[in-house]
């Protein structure tokens, strides 16, 4: 594995496990959309969401400012978002893998990988969605 890649996810790893503490007691579904993004998203997404996470600099690839979704598809597209962060449906990169971890999966293994499990995790990341919506910035005015 490139050293680059293996050193990126320990760091990624380290981060959400030393937030990991913040949430001790809590489980998923307790989780707001807000607290869902400080514990697996700001790590690389930045604590407001710009693409200004402590790993951001370390990744080949640009860090997307997620206050600015709407702004770049015209609307909020909230189905596009979910099924991005589940990330189980998106297909198979011939080339390479996927920089963003597959939160669908990685949240249904964490939750106890059962059918309980699926729901929380579709759960956490529809409030996710409606925290990222709240995030937009509002279009600049058109002359």
């Amino acid at each position: 594995m490139n050293q680059r890649i293996l050193s990126v996810a320990v760091l990624a790893a380290s981060l959400v496990t030393s937030s990991a503490g913040a949430f001790e007691g809590v489980t998923l579904a307790d989780y707001s959309g807000a607290e869902i993004f400080q514990r697996y998203c700001s790590s690389c997404h930045g604590e407001a969401a710009h693409g200004d996470g402590p790993v951001a600099p370390t990744l080949k690839v640009m860090v997307p400012d997620l206050t600015k979704i709407r702004i770049r598809y015209g609307e909020f597209p909230a189905a596009l978002i979910r099924d991005t962060i589940d990330g189980r449906g998106m297909p198979v990169v011939a080339h390479g893998t996927r920089v963003m971890p597959v939160w669908g999966r990685e949240l249904w293994i964490e939750e106890g990988a059962d059918v309980a499990a699926e729901s929380t995790m579709r759960s956490a990341i529809k409030r996710l969605v409606e925290y990222l919506r709240e995030l937009q910035v509002p279009e600049p005015e058109r002359r």
